[in-house]
């Protein structure tokens, strides 16, 4: 168990600890798979430990003391210092103050919002202690006293009937709160909804045809409560500065599957939803509208029976659908195939998957998986230097690996590839090929418009003085008011055959292949980009975010 645990985390403190068994390891794994949660939060699900447990050996991982609270540790002028409010909203209770510094213990000590917000308050550098939130909020009531109104969730809006305000407010874990949200979004038919985070409230802005408006507000002391329901149900990770998940919403016996976006600020996360553009993802290589050649190219990686095809998109689950529709047009039949990763694999051909939690070490992962002797090995993600080392081992015992990098095009892809190359960890003789691919969004064909194309933002995009216009669209009745039509896929294929290997290993940069490759008449994602963006098939804003993701 140790070799797959890696050293400091959550599950090896409290196993060394004897808190919890290797069985106990096991089972909270299986339970973070399915519901795709954090392994803390699969202990307590099960019963394993009590959240104390957790928050003990959260304190004990990122080296912050634990405390159980007490009124002898609480000192009424610290407390002071910080009003009721702010220490409500970011679940906190000041201890004491030392000089210049002030002790407070936190239920998230990963709130990096609520210790900037003490530190601009009090002018106090602010040091931390992890304590529970149950203990945290009887404090709060001793020494601030109780709130000043029977405990609601703060929301105030005019565009909601009172009945569902009345049933939003009742319920202080945000549930009731974002599932009217989310029905106004569809009823609406809203191009998004957000919650900015200002300070002294939280404020909720619709956007619809172009335009936005503030439909509500909420009060700042439950945000945190609403934020973290959001991200459970959307499994985004809270300690990220930014995130992306999904929500499915339930009406009228459909479900409609929303984005949500996070952004942490001061105060707290913007969040915003959107309903997602509904757009499967090609089923086969004819359904992706290739040219020719990429058909062919798409064929030789398919048809490799050893080496690396790196598989590349920014989004995870592009990356494994992509990765998917590789699997599906190569020759697997006869051949043992593992999935390394929780995602890829479950295409129209199943393989067998071998789940890597936050816990494991990738490389100790790869090297039980060679044991079985797979003919392909596929990897999800290869980002990490790590990650890559352990795929380029399991190339030289004469695997087929597949590997997937977060990248937007095959110069991005090249890049990464060429820094592996300079480290010395790949060895560019088995790398086989590179398709990456990247999503775009056509306008909708109803309502788009023509504008004049800004000579700024021209300039600072690369694009040609002959493109003279753009396409915007605001919304309406035929899209949903989301002002798009479906996704499009766009992809880069290269075979580095013994020219273009040459080419790579000599080159400083994914650029430099890529304009060679242009010479012979290759063109790419970003040739088929400008072509959508200069005859409005795409937006401007499009364009721009597709080459950033």
């Amino acid at each position: 168990m140790q070799s797959i645990v890696k050293e400091g985390s959550l599950g090896s403190i409290l196993f060394k600890c004897q808190i919890i068994s290797e069985d106990d390891i096991r089972r909270a794994l299986d339970e973070q798979e399915r519901t795709g949660g954090r392994f803390g939060e699969a202990l307590v699900s099960l019963g394993i430990v009590a959240q104390e447990d957790i928050d003990w050996a959260l304190s004990n991982q990122l080296n912050i003391p634990y405390v159980r609270l007490k009124p002898t540790m609480v000192d009424r002028d610290a407390v002071a210092l910080v009003p009721a409010a702010m220490a409500r909203q970011h679940n906190l209770i000041p201890l004491i103050r030392a000089g210049e510094e002030l002790s407070i213990a936190i239920a998230d000590p990963l709130n990096v919002a609520a210790v900037a917000a003490v530190e601009k308050e009090t002018g106090c550098a602010v040091s931390v202690s992890v304590a529970l939130i149950r203990e945290i909020r009887e404090m709060q009531e001793r020494f601030y006293g109780p709130p000043d109104t029977e405990e609601r969730l703060g929301f105030t809006s005019s565009a909601f009937p009172p009945q569902a305000l009345a049933a939003m407010n009742h319920d202080l874990t945000g549930g009731k709160f974002l599932d009217y949200l989310l029905l106004f979004v569809a009823q609406q038919k809203l191009s998004s909804l957000s919650l900015h985070p200002l300070g002294d409230r939280v404020s909720v802005i619709a956007r619809r045809g172009g335009t936005t408006r503030e439909v509500g507000q909420l009060a700042p002391s439950r945000y945190p409560d609403v934020v973290m329901h959001v991200k459970k149900l959307a499994h985004i990770d809270g300690a990220r500065f930014s995130a992306r998940g999904g929500i499915s919403f339930a009406l009228k016996g459909r479900s409609i599957p929303f984005q949500v976006a996070t952004l942490r600020g001061e105060g707290g996360d913007h969040l915003t939803f959107r309903m997602t553009v509904a757009a499967l993802f090609p089923a086969s290589i004819a359904d992706l509208g290739l040219t020719d050649d990429q058909v062919r190219q798409f064929a030789d990686l398919a048809a490799a029976g050893r080496g690396m095809v790196v598989t590349g998109a920014r989004d995870r689950e592009i990356r494994r659908r992509l990765t998917d529709l590789y699997l599906q047009e190569h020759e697997a039949e006869g051949k043992t195939v593992l999935v390394v990763g929780s995602d890829a694999g479950a295409g129209e051909q199943r393989f067998p998957r071998i789940p890597v939690p936050s816990e494991a070490d990738l490389s100790a992962v790869v090297s039980a998986c060679l044991e079985h002797d797979p003919d392909i090995l596929v990897l999800e993600d290869v980002t990490d230097g790590q990650a890559f080392a352990a795929a380029c081992r399991a190339t030289l015992r004469g695997k087929l690996v597949v590997a997937g990098i977060g990248c937007g095009d095959a110069v991005g892809a090249l890049d990464q590839l060429i820094a592996f190359r300079d480290m010395h960890v790949l060895v560019p003789a088995y790398l086989r090929g590179v398709i990456t691919c990247t999503p775009v969004r056509p306008l909708c064909p109803a309502c788009r418009r023509s504008e004049p194309f800004p000579a700024a933002e021209r300039a600072a995009l690369g694009i040609g003085a002959d493109v003279t216009s753009c396409w915007r669209s605001a919304g309406c009745e035929s899209c949903d008011q989301t002002g798009h039509e479906g996704r499009r896929y766009l992809l880069d294929v290269l075979v580095l055959d013994h020219d273009l290997r040459e080419r790579f290993e000599a080159a400083r940069s994914g650029a430099e292949v890529i304009e060679h490759l242009r010479g012979q008449g290759w063109r790419g994602i970003a040739d088929e980009r400008q072509t959508l963006l200069a005859e409005g098939t795409i937006s401007l804003e499009e364009y721009a975010s597709s080459l950033h993701g």
